[in-house]
């Protein structure tokens, strides 16, 4: 038969032993690690004191059944800063859970003590809502700019200036040569209607714009008539609309130096009903 040993007890470590003071204010926790006064211990230290609680540190799972839309928290025996910062997946961690309760807590973040009572999130919160209130006011400016930029002189301006675009584009035909000299005629206070030229040259040349009169009084005297409304040389040249072509077979300067003509020897185109 083996043997038998002895068996003595293991003892426990000092540095995985907690301290329980008894101070003015109640029962505190008392962490092995001492000397540390700074926040940058406390994740160390919080740990040590976790492995020397063991079972006591079961009320992490209530926090994390708890952490939806809590702000005010009670702290409960075996809880740190970093484990209730982490329950609450709190930005900025421990750290920021100190700083935002560090006139509760004091000097050291180690040293926390069940019952006292911290604020979670409430300052990211604040933030939170500040940032609503400016992005708020932000689409409220938008839309004041918006609003601005819809003024009546705003709105038709684009209209007016399609319209004018619109204008400066005719067709390659008689109808659009017509309009164009109307357009003309109309900046050089010339008078004249779509229907008194259009009925003139159905007369004077059937639409041609290249046809040439080889058989009248004119041709005969060597100034033969020429283009849509038949204009002999002499007479385009005087009464030539500047901004139109020199060619006396250009359809619109052919027209616009006609219906200057007529404006002024029968006070408009419309007033012609045969030769002229």
């Amino acid at each position: 038969m083996p043997t038998m040993g002895k068996h003595r007890r293991t003892k426990s470590s000092p540095l995985t032993r907690g301290l329980v003071a008894v101070t003015a204010g109640g029962a505190i926790l008392a962490l092995p690690v001492i000397g540390a006064t700074t926040a940058s211990a406390a994740p160390a230290q919080s740990v040590a004191a976790e492995k020397a609680l063991g079972p006591a540190a079961a009320p992490a799972k209530e926090i994390t059944a708890q952490k939806a839309g809590i702000t005010s928290y009670s702290v409960v025996k075996g809880d740190s800063l970093h484990k209730i910062a982490d329950a609450h997946s709190l930005d900025g961690g421990w750290q920021r859970l100190y700083k935002d309760n560090k006139k509760a807590i004091g000097d050291n973040p180690a040293l926390i003590r069940p019952g006292l009572k911290l604020t979670v999130g409430a300052k990211a919160t604040a933030r939170a809502s500040g940032s609503s209130s400016d992005r708020a006011a932000a689409g409220s400016d938008r839309a004041d700019r918006s609003e601005r930029s819809s003024t009546p002189a705003a709105k038709t301006a684009a209209p007016a200036a399609a319209k004018t675009a619109k204008a400066a584009t005719y067709t390659n035909d008689l109808d659009g040569w017509i309009k164009e000299s109307l357009a003309v005629m109309a900046k050089n206070g010339i008078p004249g209607t779509y229907e008194g030229i259009h009925r003139n040259i159905m007369r004077e040349s059937s639409g041609n714009p290249q046809i040439v009169n080889n058989w009248d009084s004119n041709a005969t005297a060597g100034t033969p008539s020429k283009g849509l409304l038949q204009v002999i040389d002499p007479t385009f040249q005087a009464y030539h609309v500047p901004g139109t072509s020199t060619d006396i077979f250009d359809p619109v300067a052919n027209i616009t130096a006609a219906c200057n003509y007529a404006a002024d020897k029968y006070g408009s185109i419309d007033n012609v009903f045969g030769a002229y």
